[in-house]
């Protein structure tokens, strides 16, 4: 089923409540590599309930539990938009903290589709989703964005203009770098948190999908970036941390070692990661917004 405009933008997940406790928290920062040395208490406070912590991207898994949602009514007249998802690759992600995130709780989200994009009819479309959470008060938690880039879905008449433009990274060197090493199981602990897609677990879908072997979670790349910005310049302080956005360019192979540059001015921070031994980019545009 393709991509109908305007009516994609009439699409949405009915309100939803979840709830998350401490062990989910623990389990995404051990996901992202938090914690490999017990004896480190700075990582320690994100994998141990004394004092735990909540690394801010673990808002991308913290409602997976609860499923997708059922989707909102069909209004009378409206066409259902299906992309193809065997050609669906996550494009970006934006997670906006409006508070800290707390170790526990219970939350109602609700999901819509906000813009569609048409890159041409053999150049695919980009779909931008939006995620909200709301606490027990109704006072707004979290506002997730992220995009799709549907390699299958374009022609379907809809703007090719209007998507919003990516982060600009300074020109100047990077003002620190930091390495973090990957291990060889990665993918099959990040699953875990809820993404159990084969693709980064089975070798033999790895090879369907034309990779030599099994990718790590695009998501549990995007939570090394922010697990760098919580080392390098907030000192492990969770709560300094506002949002943090990236555009996901290349995969990365359980195993990898990925190079976080980082670039301070003020409040924001610019980043970009790779993975030195393959010459390969595989985080671009990235912004983490500081509150203070």
């Amino acid at each position: 089923m393709p991509i109908f405009y305007p009516d994609v933008l009439e699409q949405g997940a009915k309100p939803r409540t979840f709830s998350y406790g401490d062990k989910d928290v623990m389990l995404y920062a051990l996901g992202i590599g938090l914690g490999h040395d017990p004896m480190d208490e700075t990582e320690l406070a994100f994998v141990y309930e004394k004092g735990l912590k909540v690394v801010p991207t673990a808002a991308t898994v913290l409602a997976s539990g609860a499923g997708r949602g059922e989707a909102l009514p069909t209004k009378e007249g409206h066409r259902p938009s299906q992309p193809n998802y065997l050609m669906l690759v996550h494009g970006e992600q934006k997670v906006e903290l409006h508070k800290p995130l707390p170790t526990s709780g219970t939350f109602t989200t609700e999901s819509r589709t906000i813009g569609a994009f048409d890159k041409g009819k053999d150049k695919g479309a980009v779909l931008l989703n939006q995620t909200t959470w709301k606490d027990e008060s109704g006072a707004l938690v979290a506002t997730l964005t992220g995009s799709s880039f549907c390699r299958a879905d374009g022609g379907f008449g809809g703007p090719s203009e209007g998507q919003p433009e990516p982060h600009p990274i300074p020109g100047r060197k990077p003002d620190l770098s930091v390495d973090i090493a990957t291990r060889e199981d990665q993918a099959l602990l990040y699953r875990l948190n809820g993404d159990r897609n084969p693709l980064h677990s089975d070798p033999e879908s790895a090879k369907r999908s034309g990779f030599p072997r099994p990718i790590l979670h695009g998501l549990c790349t995007y939570g090394i970036t922010c697990r760098a910005v919580l080392q390098a310049i907030t000192g492990y302080d969770p709560d300094q941390i506002a949002s943090h956005q990236a555009r996901f360019s290349a995969p990365v192979f359980p195993g990898d070692t990925i190079t976080v540059d980082l670039w301070k001015d003020g409040k924001e921070i610019s980043f970009e990661a790779r993975v030195q031994a393959r010459n390969a980019t595989v985080i671009k545009n990235g912004l983490t917004v500081l509150r203070s």
